[in-house]
């Protein structure tokens, strides 16, 4: 949102964040001062909850832990499984769906000129 200049829609604690933030980017490098702010805003929230003295520090991800390893495979379906038919009975041959199709239409086609 401060990147786009959109603060005027923000709440004023989250504009008084905002502000916290530009003041520690005079200081500190651009990830130094997100760290902070987000530290500042932990705070806050700690302090909102009912937390009593400092927050309990949260350490930051590592670059590993964020990384896909290598044990992990895509999710393929299974093929589907066909029913089988019971013991000593064959299943019943199924008609092609065009062959179905082409007696419809010929039904189709005879009813049109019987009522001719």
């Amino acid at each position: 949102m401060a990147k786009l200049n959109g603060t005027s829609s923000l709440p004023p604690a989250a504009q008084a964040f905002l502000d916290q933030y530009k003041a520690l980017l005079k200081e500190k490098t651009e990830a130094e001062a997100s760290e902070a702010a987000i530290q500042l805003i932990y705070q806050s929230y700690y302090e909102e909850m009912g937390g009593a003295g400092q927050a309990p520090e949260v350490k930051p991800r590592s670059a590993k832990a964020s990384q896909a390893s290598d044990n992990v495979t895509a999710f393929k379906r299974p093929p589907p499984q066909r029913p089988r038919a019971a013991s000593g009975q064959q299943a019943k041959p199924r008609l092609p769906v065009a062959l179905i199709f082409i007696g419809l239409v010929i039904v189709y086609t005879a009813i049109q000129y019987f009522f001719r």
